[in-house]
């Protein structure tokens, strides 16, 4: 059943071209995540449209991507294809995007920024380019959100995004899939993997530090399972709510552990690190 939800407008919704980023208990107060994401709806009219859904898996992403996907399917949305267990990179997402041929994609993430309840949370929206949408559209998005006085939302339990395949809520559909199995491919018709992994093998090493973030499972399956890097070539690569108390950003004071590495004896012949979504 959809539920309209009265509501008052908050002040501070405005939206960068890199998305909205607000401490996680401000996002977490009432109906200020729904207000939002409302505001967006409301100014692209998604009826009959197709997004892409994910996150970097930071803290509220689980609650708030169960949020999103209720009202979407309260605001007539078509499908949404989603990130098994609600993960999928930016990147990755932007490829989903432009290889599906969907309407746009919302990425739960504020990137480099720390994550965890006393910390940050973010949400990306990007249109049809799979890039970030142009200063028209969030400034009409803003200008949603200080006028906005309802939103829908569809009473329903949350959805099993551990299950890769297809379910139905109401009239929409969701596609739960393998967020890293497109970004390989992509990838494969940038880069020369048989020569990587020829490299790999002849003794090649390296260190990956996906800082507790969402590049973990990626770097995993490219680096390690695909290419023949040495199991624990990536380091952190577990994704946590508060990455592990880390900061997701990839420099030289919050990849210390990375740069400890490449400044020891036993150095590997190349290091690198990712930030919180990729």
């Amino acid at each position: 059943m959809i539920q309209v939800i009265a509501t008052t407008p908050y002040t501070d919704q405005k939206m960068g071209t890199a998305g909205l980023r607000k401490k996680s208990k401000v996002v977490m107060q009432e109906h200020y995540f729904e207000n939002f994401l409302q505001s967006i709806f409301n100014t692209i009219d998604p009826a009959g449209k197709t997004f892409v859904v994910g996150g970097d898996g930071r803290f509220y992403n689980s609650i708030a991507i169960q949020k999103l996907i209720k009202m979407a399917a309260a605001n007539g949305v078509k499908k949404l294809i989603v990130g098994q267990n609600g993960f999928l990179s930016t990147p990755a997402s932007s490829n989903m995007i432009l290889k599906r041929r969907t309407d746009g994609g919302f990425v739960l993430s504020a990137s480099h920024n720390p994550g965890g309840i006393d910390n940050d949370f973010g949400v990306k929206y990007s249109d049809e380019t799979g890039g970030q949408v142009p200063t028209s559209i969030t400034d009409a998005i803003y200008r949603n959100s200080q006028t906005i006085s309802e939103y829908k939302i569809l009473e329903a339990p949350d959805i099993d995004l551990g299950k890769i395949g297809v379910q139905k809520l109401e009239n929409m559909t969701i596609e739960v899939i393998d967020p890293i199995k497109d970004y390989v491919e992509m990838l494969e018709g940038i880069f020369d993997f048989e020569a990587l992994k020829k490299l790999f093998k002849s003794g090649f090493t390296m260190k990956f530090d996906a800082m507790n973030a969402v590049t973990g499972p990626y770097g995993k399956r490219i680096f390690e399972e695909i290419l023949g890097a040495a199991p624990g070539s990536v380091i952190n690569a577990v994704p946590k709510p508060d990455f592990g108390g880390l900061h997701p950003d990839p420099n030289m004071v919050y990849a210390k552990e990375l740069i400890g590495i490449m400044y020891g004896n036993d150095a590997p012949d190349f290091g690198s690190a990712n930030d919180g979504d990729g």
